[in-house]
Order: C-alpha cells, then structure tokens, then sequence
C-alpha cells in the first residue's frame, strides 16, 4: 500500500494559499467548540468517560439545536410550498390551518413556475419582496420599497456582499463595536480590510459613545485610514443591550456627517426582554429626524435565524438598500446575481416573518401563543443566567436587554493568568476549555469578540431549553468555586 504523500508534497499549503484566509477568524466555531464536538463523539462511543453525561452548547444562536420548535404557521406554508399536491388530499383540511393553505397557495402563484425548486430573480421573488417592503412599512412608518429588498441565504451573505462593495484595499476602513459578532472581523480580513474599532463601555451597559466614535475616527485616519461604514449590531451582540432612540439619532447624524455607510445588523430585532426599551429601525430612525435617500447611506440586516422563529438551518434573511446612487445600486445587482438567488424556502419564510398571521386569521391564535411563550421563557432563561453570574466570585454580568446572549466580565487570579500562558492560550479561552472539561459547558471566551485590553469575558446563549438552566447553573456554580480556589493568589 502506497504511503500517504507528505506534507510539502501537496500543491496547496498554509504558505501559499491566501493570506487574507489565513487572517480570518471565527470563534463561535473555533477551538473551544470542536473540542466540544470531540467530546460528544467520545461520550457518545464511551459513556460515562467524563465527568458529565452531556455537552451543554452555550455558544452560539441556533435555537433549535437546543430543543425550541419552530412556528406552526410558518412551517405549515412551507410544506404546502414544497409539496402542493398535498392541499388536494383530504386529510389535509383537518391538519392543516384553512390561512396556511391560502398563504402558500399566494405565495405560489409569486413563484415562476409555482416550484419551489427553480431560481427565482436575484434580488429575490418579487410578491415576496412586496410583502415585506409592506411589513417594513407597517413597523416602522415610513414607506419601503420592494426593489430596495435584497433576499439573501441569510444575513451573513448580505454583510459579505456589502464588504465586496465598500472595501478597495487595506487603507478602506470599516468601524466596529467592540466586543463585536466575529462575522465582521472576519468578513473584512477576507475581503483584505482594516477593522476599525470603537469600544463600548461596560460601565455603561455597553453604550455607544459619539466621543468614542470620534476619537477613532481621527486615530485611522492619522495612519492613512478611510473609514467608509459603521457597523452597529441593535439590539447587540454578544452584549445584548438594546440601544435608545435618542443614542441612535446621534449616531445617525454623525455617519451623515461623517459621509460614512450605516450598516444596521437589527436581526434580533424581536428579541428585546425589559419594558424600558423598544426596538427601532436605523431607517425609521433616520427618516423620523427628516433624511431621506439623498441624505443617508443606510443598509438593514434582518435574518429568520433569530427572534422567536429560530429558522438558522432555513438560511433567510434580507437586507433593505437605501441612499445608494442608481449606478451603484446596479453593482450590487452584479454581485447578488453572481449568486444567482437565495434558496426559495430562506425566501418563503422572510416574507412570512414580515408578515405573520393577523387578528382574525385562524392561526392568529395558537401563533401568538406559541410566539410569546418563545420570547417570555427567553427572558425568565436570561434573567435566571444573569443573576447566576452576578453571584460567582469575581463574576460581573450587565443586565440582559435583548439579542440571545450575555457578557460577562470575570477578574482572572494571577496565578490563572500565568497558568493560561504556560498553556499559550488567552485566559479567558483558558477559563472557558477548563469549565467545558469539568462540566461539558461550551461557552465562547470573549478574546474571540474583541474587548478592553486587560479584561476577560465570556460568552453564553440563554438559548438551552428551561429545564436545562438549573443545571447549567449548578455546574458552573460549582467549577467556578473550585477553579477559583484552585488558582487563588
């Protein structure tokens, strides 16, 4: 038998593939959770070979990995969508809700072909368009148009699209929040750009601070920096805080100053848990202060992979173009179109996302139920999370406003610190693979978002099912006591 070539012998290698590649990171997928899916196989093989019976993954927003059940409503149209036939059987009335039935059988008649399989337009279904262009228009009172909505394989596509667009070298900068969604970092290292970073202030709840913004904006542009967008992720991620009207105005009025791009991640727009705080559009934002297409560069990201649909596998999601010059526009066009189309299904559910069942509608009301259960047992997971990590020695967590996760802040001993060096690995990332080593806890360290030099976080979801909480609690309550103990100065 032929022995496995070595490795210099393959055409491809570390040295010489893109650097840009080699540049980017993704720490929701990175070590901690492929030692996590090591683990999982050697449980699975070997019960009993650790100190847990389960890995709890804490690490990243795919609710229904971790047991949440989709929309009834919404999957009841998707099966009619995909296999029409079944609308003639007669079964299916007393299965099926009578406005499912006539939803997809709309939704059909957008759709060249009424298949499901086919390619549709590369912006998008235009009656699918239509519709949320509507539903846009009714959150936020102002109007929408369809041919603004570009549908794409979720919301990830549409940051790497405008990525494509804005960044012409390493000089193009574009700024982020830090702590930030690693999307951002790694879409502008592979599109070959320059991170910009502006940091929110713990102190404050994670607020946004025009100064700050101001500060780096100077700072790039004394090395040469063009700083050409603004990231802003509200309701935020992974610090959950939800922005209030009066700071997005502000920061509204700087990137119109400022002649930068607003790029407003608002997928977790539905996910807002404290009464103080609602969520408003950057759009709606805008047009309320009196700007209009000639005055504002603004993209919206929305995604049905949050919320309280959880659709991540699905790959839905949308962005809404605005203030972009008639040539331009067409340059994004070629782009969405070297894609051909987003996947009809991703499509299907938008439009059911910006347009679910109305008072009257026959799932009106098992659709509400099952949409506010969702979102009520989100807040009691968050607010239970919260106070279990304002308790734990050295442990600071700020209140969870909205999104799917928490940030906490955690005061590593010295001899932590030292210990995580020896072992070549930042001390939060260290903290974090000795907790999933004791208890099967995936959290994701907060060196993986970026944050204040000298300060250690933490990631963690609140997305595990309920009855999961109280043992993720009690796990991490106990580490946490013998880990500190252990490493006490």
């Amino acid at each position: 038998m032929a022995s496995p070539p070595s490795k210099s012998s393959f055409p491809v290698t570390p040295e010489n593939i893109s650097q840009k590649v080699l540049k980017c990171e993704y720490a929701v997928r990175g070590e901690i959770v492929i030692l996590a899916q090591k683990l999982q196989e050697e449980l699975t093989a070997k019960p009993g070979t650790h100190p847990f019976d389960e890995i709890l993954y804490c690490n990243i927003g795919n609710p229904q990995s971790l047991g949440q059940q989709p929309i009834t409503f919404f999957r009841e149209v998707l099966a009619f969508c995909d296999h029409p036939a079944i609308v003639d059987r007669s079964e299916t009335q007393g299965l099926f809700s009578k406005d499912s039935i006539e939803r997809a059988q709309k939704i059909l008649g957008q759709i060249p072909g009424r298949a499901t399989g086919a390619y549709s337009h590369s912006q998008g279904i235009k009656g699918l368009r239509d519709t949320i262009a509507a539903g846009i228009e009714a959150r936020d009172g102002f109007p929408a148009d369809p041919n603004d909505i570009f549908l794409t394989d979720g919301a990830s596509p549409a940051v790497h699209m405008m990525m494509q667009l804005l960044i012409r070298s390493e000089n193009d900068g574009i700024f982020c929040p830090i702590p930030q969604y690693p999307l951002y970092s790694a879409s502008i290292a592979l599109h070959g750009g320059t991170l910009v970073p502006y940091y929110l202030d713990e102190a404050t709840g994670w607020g946004l601070e025009i100064s700050e913004l101001k500060k780096q904006l100077e700072a790039a542009k004394s090395k040469g920096i063009s700083v050409r967008a603004l990231v802003v992720i509200n309701p935020g991620n992974p610090t959950g805080q939800v922005l209030s009207e009066e700071n997005q105005r502000k920061i509204v009025e700087f990137c119109k100053e400022e002649g930068l791009v607003l790029l407003a991640d608002e997928v977790y727009q539905e996910n807002v848990y404290v009464p103080e705080k609602k969520f408003h559009s950057f759009k709606k934002v805008a047009r309320s202060m009196g700007y209009g297409e000639k005055d504002i560069s603004l993209l919206s990201f929305q995604s049905v992979s949050k919320g309280y649909y959880g659709e991540c596998g699905k790959r839905g999601g949308y962005m809404e173009v605005t203030g972009f010059a008639g040539d331009v526009r067409e340059q994004i066009y070629k782009v969405a179109s070297v894609n051909l189309c987003s996947n009809i299904s991703g499509q299907i559910l938008a439009s059911l996302v910006m347009n679910p069942p109305k008072v009257g509608d026959d799932s009106y009301d098992s659709y509400c139920a099952e949409r506010d259960g969702i979102l009520s047992s989100l807040a009691r997971r968050a607010k239970t999370l919260e106070e279990a990590f304002n308790k734990l020695d050295g442990v600071t967590c700020n209140k969870a406003e909205g999104a799917m996760y928490l940030f906490p802040r955690i005061e590593l001993p010295q001899k932590a610190i030292k210990a995580a060096e020896a072992a070549k690995k930042a001390p939060d990332a260290f903290y974090c693979q000795c907790l999933l080593n004791a208890t099967g806890i995936v959290f994701v360290p907060g060196s993986g978002f970026g944050q204040v030099s000298g300060t250690w976080h933490f990631r963690c979801t609140i997305l595990p099912q309920e009855d999961k909480i109280p043992a993720i609690v009690n796990r991490l309550t106990e580490f946490h006591q013998k880990f500190m103990e252990e490493f006490h100065d």
